[in-house]
């Protein structure tokens, strides 16, 4: 009887520490659902990552769109030549230390390739606006993950309350049978068994604030909060046309096939894959392009003075003679009369002076490349039917998900009316049970078996009725309407 004591106290005292530390503060902000996925939203490393993924497929449709711009490309070098070299400019041999430059510049521009670059960039449109729908699918799945923690807090607060209340109930009918004992009106045997009761609500209200506690912490933590976290979240009003299933599951999958963004990805995926298969099969085509290049070159070894005919004048000795009659007399020629028109001929004139321009048409013929461009195409086919399936796989789990909800929420529909009914019927048994208790008229056993099944019945009745909310708040989530309560 001792040892029955002592533990009885200790229980008492270790759900009296519990409750203290762990229990949700009264003045600890309450969360709203809203606010709770708005911060996991914000918080969520997974819909981050999904942000950067679709700047990437942004990035490669720019790319793709630049494609259909003319390539162009510069260069240049500088070297200096040590003895006997090759004048770039003249072509003749020199032996001296010159220094030389070269310039070019050359651009392509494709004007066939089978529309691979128009196959490429549709391609890039479709992968960038399936990274959207994947942006859109991360955030969804963090919404319903935060809706069935947030769900989850609420029921086990319920069961939480639920068990203070018996709690209490069991206490206060303890003090009354003290007192009916200690006047001889009970027997003692009925106060232990109280006790003992009591000592069994308490540890079950600890199990409730475990579960209360572990169910706060797992929503902390999809909110990427710290454990320590003071919070209490906003407890729902239900209505009775909450209970209420409008839609089949025929009518919600119909629905959710045109607003889900995993069933949007998947399709897009595919055209994408279709759009891939076009471009690879443009490697089987003939490619025509337009070059253009132009370069000049420097040599010190021509940088000398420059002059240029301006005129003839004649020749101060004679170049032959004529024989007139028998008389021989000299003969003069004409030589070119040169003026200088720079001292040196530098590199901004001979750059200019020597540019070489050049503009061709390309037409590349594949004839065999060692089955490269086969092999694209027989891959982009495979992806193509790998995407088919994986849409369609979608959509299989997309209508299995439905499906499986609108049962459940069914269940819980028809659970919920059925334990509302229990509840009402066990607590008009436990008034009159404990009536008849006080009064002498029923057995301690038989009122604790009345107080027992209240107990069991309430907690039947907040499980069926948070598993019907999170139900229905998922089968209007796939309808497109928001989740709020």
């Amino acid at each position: 009887m001792i040892r029955s004591l002592s533990i009885i106290a200790f229980i008492s005292c270790l759900s009296f520490t519990i409750r203290a530390q762990d229990v949700p503060a009264s003045d600890a902000k309450e969360w709203t659902l809203q606010e709770c996925v708005k911060i996991a939203l914000d918080n969520n490393l997974n819909v981050r990552r999904s942000v950067y993924n679709m700047e990437g497929f942004k990035v490669g449709l720019f790319q793709s769109k630049m494609a259909f711009l003319p390539t162009v490309n510069a260069g240049g070098s500088y070297g200096q030549n040590y003895g006997r070299a090759l004048n770039p400019v003249t072509n003749g041999f020199i032996n001296r230390n010159t220094d030389n430059i070269n310039v070019q510049a050359n651009s392509s521009l494709t004007l066939f390739n089978g529309l691979r670059l128009q196959n490429s960039f549709r391609q890039s449109q479709r992968d960038y606006m399936a990274s959207e729908q994947d942006l859109e699918k991360a955030k969804n799945d963090v919404i319903i993950n935060v809706v069935t923690l947030y769900v989850n807090v609420i029921f086990n607060q319920e069961l939480y309350d639920n068990a203070r209340y018996q709690l209490n109930s069991s206490q206060q009918q303890l003090e009354r049978i003290k007192k009916q004992v200690a006047v001889g009106g009970l027997p003692k045997a009925d106060e232990l068994n109280q006790e003992a009761q009591v000592a069994t609500n308490e540890v079950n209200l600890i199990n409730q604030e475990n579960a209360l506690n572990l169910s706060l912490l797992q929503l902390k933590q999809a909110m990427q909060l710290p454990g320590s976290t003071p919070m209490r979240v906003e407890v729902p009003e239900l209505q009775a046309e909450d209970l209420i299933i409008e839609d089949s599951p025929d009518q919600v999958y119909d629905i959710a096939l045109q607003s889900m963004p995993e069933i949007k990805s998947a399709t897009l995926k595919v055209e994408s894959a279709v759009l891939g298969l076009k471009a690879s099969k443009g490697s089987l085509y003939p490619r025509l392009s337009l070059n253009g290049s132009a370069a000049s070159n420097y040599s010190s070894a021509s940088d000398v003075p420059l002059t240029t005919i301006v005129g003839t004048a004649p020749t101060t000795d004679p170049v032959g003679t004529a024989n007139v009659g028998g008389t021989f007399y000299p003969v003069f020629g004409l030589q070119p009369v040169t003026q200088v028109v720079s001292e040196g001929y530098g590199r901004r004139d001979q750059l200019q002076d020597n540019l070489f321009k050049q503009v061709n048409l390309s037409l590349s013929i594949p004839i065999f490349n060692g089955w490269q461009s086969r092999s694209s195409v027989q891959r982009a086919a495979i992806n193509h039917e790998i995407a088919s399936i994986n849409e369609q796989q979608t959509k299989n789990t997309l209508r299995q998900t439905i499906e499986t909800a609108y049962n459940d929420a069914l269940a819980a529909s028809k659970s919920y009316t059925a334990s509302l009914k229990q509840v009402n019927a066990r607590e008009e048994a436990y008034r009159m049970a404990k009536q008849r208790f006080e009064l002498g008229g029923l057995s301690y056993f038989e009122y604790q078996i009345s107080e027992n099944d209240l107990f069991q019945s309430k907690s039947d009745l907040a499980r069926a009725k948070y598993n019907f909310v999170f139900k229905k708040k998922i089968l209007d989530f796939y309808q497109g309407k928001p989740i709020d309560y």
